[in-house]
C-alpha cells in the first residue's frame, strides 16, 4: 500500500486539471458536444495525463539531490527513498508509452504533439529549466500543445486568438510559479533553483503585471473578432471579460501576498474566490454559447 501511494504521488495525478486546456480547445472552437470528437478529444485528454505524469516522474528522478535538501520537497517520493530510481524510470517510461500509444489511436497529429512535449519536457528537465526566461517559455509551451492536442490533433482547426490567450496566461502562470519559489520562506533563490538567481522580485513583479494586462486584452480582443462570431453565433462573450478579470486579479492577489503560485492544482481548489469565480465563467460562458 505504502508503495501504491508513494507511486500515486510521484505520478501526481492531482496536476492533471492543467490538462482542462485540451478540452477547452474543442469547446471553443464549437466542436465539443460532436460524438467522434468528444471521443478523440478525451483520448487525446487521458494521452496528456499521461505523458504528463511521465514528465513529472523524470523531472523528480533528475532533481532528487536537490530535492533531498529542500524543507518542503524532501517528501517527494524519490527524494525520500519511499520509492527507488528503478521503479520511477519504469514508471516514466509506461506512462510515456501509454501515452503515445493512446495518442497513436486518435492519428499521427495528435502522436507528434505529445512526442514533442515528451521531448521538450525531457529537455526542459535536464537543462532548459536553468536558463532565464527560456523556462517559462518551457512551460508556456506544455499548455499551447494541450490546446493543440484538442484541436489540431483531433481535426481541428485552432482559434488563433484562443491560441494567442493561452500562451499569454500560461506565461503569466509561469511567471508566477517563479515569484513564488522565489519568495519561499525567505530562502535563498539559489538553494531552490539555480535559475531563480536571474530573477528579481522587480523583474518578475514588471513581466507579472505585462502578461496580465496583455491576457485581459487579448481575450477582450477574442470575443469581439469575427472569427469567434462566425464560430459562436454570438458576440456576447465580451460579457465574460470582467469575471475572467476577477480571476485573474484574483490570482496575482493570492501569488503577492498569500504565497500562491508553486501548486497550480492545488490552489485553485483551496481558495473560495478563484472557485467562484471559475464556476461563474463557466457558467455564463455556457449560457451564453448554448
Amino acid at each position: 500500500m505504502k508503495n501504491f501511494q508513494a507511486a500515486i504521488a510521484l505520478l501526481r495525478p492531482s496536476h492533471w486539471v492543467k490538462n482542462v486546456f485540451v478540452l477547452a480547445g474543442a469547446f471553443f472552437a464549437g466542436h465539443a458536444f460532436q460524438l467522434p470528437v468528444l471521443r478523440n478529444v478525451l483520448l487525446a485528454f487521458a494521452s496528456f495525463c499521461l505523458a504528463s505524469s511521465a514528465v513529472y516522474a523524470l523531472n523528480d528522478i533528475l532533481d532528487r539531490h536537490a530535492d533531498a535538501r529542500h524543507p518542503r520537497k524532501r517528501f517527494r517520493p524519490v527524494a525520500s527513498g519511499k520509492i527507488t530510481v528503478s521503479a520511477a524510470i519504469a514508471l516514466s517510461l509506461a506512462c510515456a508509452v501509454g501515452a503515445l500509444q493512446l495518442a497513436g489511436i486518435v492519428g499521427r497529429a495528435l502522436f507528434g504533439l505529445i512526442l514533442v512535449y515528451l521531448v521538450v519536457n525531457t529537455a526542459y528537465s535536464r537543462w532548459l529549466k536553468h536558463i532565464v526566461l527560456v523556462d517559462v517559455f518551457c512551460i508556456a509551451s506544455g499548455f499551447i500543445l494541450r490546446l493543440l492536442a484538442g484541436t489540431l490533433g483531433v481535426g481541428i482547426p485552432p482559434s488563433q486568438w484562443f491560441m494567442l490567450c493561452t500562451f499569454l496566461l500560461s506565461l503569466f502562470l509561469g511567471f508566477s510559479k517563479r515569484y513564488a519559489e522565489g519568495m519561499e520562506d525567505g530562502r535563498d533563490a539559489s538553494e531552490q533553483r539555480v535559475v531563480l538567481e536571474e530573477y528579481s522580485p522587480e523583474l518578475l513583479r514588471l513581466l507579472l503585471a505585462v502578461t496580465l494586462a496583455c491576457t485581459l486584452m487579448a481575450y477582450g480582443l477574442y470575443t469581439m473578432s469575427p472569427s469567434t462570431l462566425a464560430v459562436h453565433g454570438t458576440g456576447k462573450l465580451i460579457y465574460t471579460l470582467p469575471i475572467a478579470a476577477f480571476v485573474m486579479f484574483r490570482y496575482l492577489y493570492l501569488v503577492m501576498q498569500r504565497g500562491f503560485g508553486q501548486n497550480l492544482a492545488g490552489e485553485l481548489l483551496r481558495d473560495r474566490g478563484i472557485l467562484i469565480g471559475i464556476l461563474a465563467y463557466l457558467t455564463v460562458t455556457g449560457s451564453l454559447l448554448f
